[in-house]
């Protein structure tokens, strides 16, 4: 038996962020990340719009990038403070991630962190409050999905969570909100977005209600993310429908080892983070040539080379076109192909912010932390310590991947 589980009611184009008037409840708690969304003028419309509602409205500000268990547990406890019966998340995926966790120990105060890290393990949700989730960017595709990441950074580690408990009631996506990105946030979201669509596409998980979500995601990507990049806002409008599409395939079919990847390697080294959509986008090639060992992964990788009308007439030539075309787009895109590219905030540099020494000296941690994260057990093919070593290698070094 399968399950397809989305949220109950999606919003969707310019100026859908007005449906919050709509929402039905008391009081609302708004939680946002830094200062772009009050900026642009966005917070203000939705405390407005919350207000129009008949709701009393609070703040829950500055929720950083890949948000920490500390932001999550202080939010937490502003909740119990303030009782909402809607949560209300707005910006990129980490406050909309971060509120899911806040909401689950908001309901369930004397629940640890530890139980909510094994996948599927949440106790049942919305005995207090309802959910809406607004995204700003076009990736992570989080206002969709079970799923949210949370960073333990006295551990080094990325956690992803995974419940379809933390599934939104409700998603506004509202391309204004999308339309404020900086050209290297579109790049980064953008392939994420993608390798959201790929590894859905070949999970051991996919299904028929999966498939065409993903397809139809790839081929909008690849047509709109360049455009998209380089400020067309209508190419902006339509990747921001397309990682929501990716979204709605990932959180039902699942992930695989290009995310069991970034997840451990995010915020594993002193020299700094290595930001998770351009994470992805360096170790897709080289994990889809992996993945590529396995026949029915292969006839996969070829049906999105045809898809694409990308160009060969054997599987392996299509798999082929299909690593170029992904490393030309990072290309395009200023994305780094391997680690030791890898430069300040995701760009291609000479030298890399990750020191080779460092990568060395945690290589076999980071590789069995890689092996356990939750979204391995969904790739076609499982890793053995010695190959996700090996994969490791072959993305700081940007090597073939011929095992």
């Amino acid at each position: 038996m399968g399950r397809f589980t989305l949220p109950r009611d999606l919003y969707h184009g310019k100026g859908s962020l007005e449906e919050l008037k709509h929402l039905t409840g008391k009081r609302a708690i708004l939680v946002v990340g830094g200062g772009s969304m009050k900026r642009f003028g966005f917070v203000d419309r939705a405390v407005e719009y919350l207000k129009e509602a008949g709701m009393e409205v609070q703040l829950f500000e500055g929720v950083e990038p890949d948000p920490s268990v500390e932001t999550v547990m202080k939010g937490a406890e502003a909740m119990r403070q303030f009782q909402p019966d809607w949560i209300v998340a707005m910006g990129g995926g980490s406050p909309i991630d971060a509120a899911k966790a806040m909401w689950a120990f908001y309901e369930y105060p004397d629940c640890t962190f530890e139980q909510l890290i094994t996948p599927f393990s949440f106790p049942t949700l919305r005995t207090k409050a309802h959910f809406c989730a607004i995204p700003s960017t076009s990736g992570t595709a989080t206002e969709v999905t079970a799923f949210a990441v949370i960073t333990d950074y006295q551990k080094g580690i990325k956690y992803p969570l995974a419940d379809f408990n933390i599934t939104p009631d409700v998603a506004i996506v509202d391309a204004d909100l999308a339309e404020k990105m900086p050209p290297k946030l579109t790049a980064h979201t953008g392939m994420d977005a993608m390798t959201h669509a790929i590894e859905a596409y070949v999970s051991t998980l996919h299904c028929d209600y999966t498939d065409p979500l993903s397809l139809h995601a790839i081929k909008m990507i690849h047509n709109d993310l360049k455009k998209s990049y380089d400020g067309d806002m209508e190419a902006r409008d339509r990747m921001h429908n397309a990682q929501c599409l990716a979204g709605m395939s990932f959180t039902n079919a699942l992930l695989g080892i290009v995310h069991s990847m970034a997840h451990k390697t995010g915020a594993a080294f002193t020299g700094g983070h290595i930001i998770h959509g351009a994470a992805n986008a360096m170790y897709l090639p080289k994990v889809i040539q992996y993945n590529a060992k396995v026949p029915e992964a292969a006839e996969r990788y070829a049906d999105i080379a045809r898809f694409l009308g990308l160009k060969g007439e054997t599987t392996a030539e299509l798999v082929a076109a299909l690593v170029a075309e992904l490393r030309e787009m990072n290309r395009q895109l200023n994305i780094p192909l391997s680690i030791q590219n890898y430069g300040e905030g995701g760009v291609i540099a000479d030298k890399s912010i990750i020191d080779e020494q460092e990568f060395k000296d945690k290589l076999a941690d980071v590789a069995a932390n890689a092996i356990l994260d939750a979204c391995t057990g969904s790739n076609p093919r499982q890793p053995s310590q010695e190959e996700m070593e090996k994969l490791l290698i072959a993305v700081y070094y940007d090597q073939d991947v011929d095992f």
